[in-house]
């Protein structure tokens, strides 16, 4: 295995901690709290992933994917592309955007509908994991 590999591994498994935390506890917490609390809460948390740890990590990772697509890690490579980074661009960035924009409530739908695809990108990104360690 290569160090490109190994890196795209150790990232879409730091990926993956992050969907299953917001899946197992995050959200979960959230649901409990007053809608106007959470809503404060999540916007809050969507302004600060914005870091450049959690960029390097999410956006780097397209890269070395990338990467591993053209090396033949075909199913690895796309599981973390599609399934993390297009997913997070065209499904939970918009609703992210809609939070801004709307009263709580829109809140019990997004957390609804956020939540799933969250579940979504964590499968997506395990798998990602375990393809690429298995070569595919």
């Amino acid at each position: 295995m290569g160090i490109i590999t190994l890196i795209a591994v150790a990232a879409s498994g730091l990926m993956a901690g992050l969907f299953f935390a917001f899946s197992t506890a995050v959200m979960p917490g959230l649901a409990d709290l007053p809608a106007e609390n959470a809503r404060g809460a999540m916007r809050r948390m969507n302004v600060r992933i914005q870091n450049p740890v959690f960029l390097l990590v999410f956006l780097g990772n397209v890269v070395l994917c990338g990467i591993e697509v053209f090396q033949g890690r075909i199913v690895g490579g796309l599981l973390y592309i599609v399934g993390c980074f297009l997913l997070t661009m065209f499904v939970n960035v918009p609703m992210n955007n809609r939070l801004e924009r709307t009263d709580d409530a829109y809140w019990p739908e997004y957390l609804r509908k956020w939540t799933l695809w969250n579940h979504v990108r964590g499968v997506a990104c395990l798998a990602s994991v375990v393809t690429l360690l298995l070569g595919f």
